[in-house]
């Protein structure tokens, strides 16, 4: 994935949510809101997707006015539109539908040259689960320090 550079991540939902499916769609952003996000002055973590009037939108999205704008600068908080096949958005809806999925921004990222969204389809985890993911993940750091101490 060389042409491909990432400008934040929501490491949050990875914690939140188990990801389920992921899914690459495109947002609709005016000038200003390129040039903000471009410099990293956006924060997703509250975000979420909704799919209404057939259509997939990005609610709760705030990417900071530009600092070089004009007065055609724009609104930091509006819903913005995502861009996906028709087929991606019938299977999303479906899904969504179901019992406790919801539609979760995972990453943006630069893909020759244009602002690509990672989404996904995620099911909240329980507290238990949440455990067991941090514990995996601690067991997995002590095994890559025993190989590196190993290796030395």
């Amino acid at each position: 994935m060389g042409d491909r550079k990432t400008l934040a991540r929501n490491r949050r939902a990875f914690h939140e949510y188990s990801v389920d499916e992921k899914i690459e769609v495109g947002i609709i952003l005016q000038g200003t809101e390129v040039k903000s996000m471009r410099s990293g002055k956006f924060a997703f973590a509250d975000a979420y997707g909704r799919i209404k009037n057939g259509g997939l939108w990005l609610i709760g999205l705030h990417i900071t006015e530009y600092t070089h704008g004009n007065l055609f600068n724009h609104e930091p908080l509006r819903e913005r539109k995502l861009l996906c096949h028709a087929a991606e958005l019938d299977r999303m809806r479906r899904r969504v539908e179901e019992k406790g999925f919801t539609l979760v921004p995972l990453e943006f990222y630069l893909k020759q040259g244009l602002i690509k969204l990672e989404l996904g389809i995620c099911r909240g985890k329980k507290l238990y689960d949440k455990r067991e993911s941090l514990k995996a993940k601690d067991q997995k750091r002590e095994i890559d320090r025993e190989m590196r101490h190993r290796d030395l």
